[in-house]
């Protein structure tokens, strides 16, 4: 495993009153997979690196040199967490939902569809679970990270060539639906056909697929509604994704006044990032509705169909993650209920 140390650059810097006094500078490498402008990276650039940055000016001890590789220049969406764990960045976007065997217990959301369509909710439950239940914490401290701020999803609906409008309009049609979120599809008579936001385009124009499972925060950026321009509102809910986590070795050797700037920063960049989905997912409906997106409500009955129709999809993950994935199920559903919402199924019930 790399071991990641900061390098302190001696610097004079003059008060005010005239005395001169030693600031050490603080190279730090910060990276994701993905541009600047998406949702998952955006607040990375745009409010953590600018936080600490005025959290440590206000002490005066420590400035950082910042080192960014963005956009994928040093790794890909498929080694997000090899990337921080490893050290190629000290600090990185964490695609967890691309990493089910190595990180399960992060994936809970993706297990229970029909929880919530609150995003905000979503990152104030992560932020606390990540930081508080020991089952997650030590998940990240076991991939030699530290956790650092929760990335989520708008709520999930169909983007496609053709409306549903009952749940039959689904018999044997194709869609993407990367990973864990094939599930929602089970027993609905579609296809689920794995991809990516960077693929998607290319697969409903070329026939490969009929449409996507996704968001409308990424599917903006993308334009994937060009290709697929019926909308059905169902509601499937927001999702964790992944988080903004340090590489643990270069974290824990990091000075107490810089450890604790970024836990700051981070507290920040949760905010700014649900501020950032909500503004973009209600921009992305206006401007892919004037470019000719229609937009379609999937009736109450119909969704309750899909809903108690699913098999228990939750059981195989409880499968693989035993007592701490029970563990953590109990936690995000009593943490959702707390927060005042009403799951549309009890994926939790028997624990």
């Amino acid at each position: 495993m790399k071991m990641t140390t900061f390098t302190a650059v001696a610097a004079l810097t003059v008060c005010a009153a005239g005395w001169a006094a030693a600031q050490q500078t603080i190279t730090i490498n910060i990276g994701s997979s993905h541009p600047e402008q998406n949702i998952w990276v955006y607040a990375m650039k745009n409010t953590f690196q600018p936080e600490v940055n005025r959290i440590l000016a206000e002490k005066g001890e420590y400035t950082v040199d910042w080192n960014e590789a963005y956009a994928g220049t040093l790794y890909k969406f498929t080694d997000t967490r090899e990337a921080v764990m490893d050290g190629i960045v000290d600090v990185g976007m964490v695609g967890t939902v691309w990493e089910g065997a190595n990180m399960p217990l992060q994936n809970v959301t993706y297990f229970t569809p029909f929880a919530t369509s609150d995003h905000k909710m979503i990152i104030e439950i992560f932020d606390d679970l990540s930081a508080n239940l020991p089952e997650l914490r030590d998940s990240w401290a076991e991939n030699n990270m530290v956790h650092l701020s929760s990335l989520i999803t708008d709520s999930y609906d169909i983007y496609a060539t053709f409306p549903v409008n009952t749940m039959a309009d689904l018999q044997n049609r194709k869609l993407n639906a990367p990973g864990t979120s094939a599930n929602w599809l089970r027993e609905t008579g579609a296809t689920p056909v794995d991809g990516a936001l960077t693929t998607y385009y290319t697969n409903i124009q070329t026939g490969v697929t009929e449409g996507t499972l996704s968001f409308a925060s990424g599917i903006l950026p993308t334009r994937v509604y060009e290709v697929a321009p019926e909308l059905t509102r169902v509601g499937i809910g927001s999702m964790y994704f992944g988080g903004i986590a340090a590489n643990k070795d270069f974290f824990d050797g990091l000075p107490e006044p810089v450890q604790v700037a970024f836990r700051d920063a981070a507290k920040a960049t949760s905010t700014a990032h649900g501020d950032y989905v909500a503004d973009l997912a209600a921009r992305a409906m206006t401007e892919m509705q004037a470019a000719g997106l229609t937009v379609h409500e999937l009736p109450a009955e119909e969704k309750t169909k899909w809903v108690t129709g699913l098999p228990n999809i939750i059981e195989p993950w409880l499968e693989q993650t035993g007592d701490a994935g029970k563990t953590v199920l109990k936690a995000y559903f009593d943490a959702l209920r707390a927060h005042g919402a009403t799951p549309l199924r009890n994926w939790d019930e028997g624990l």
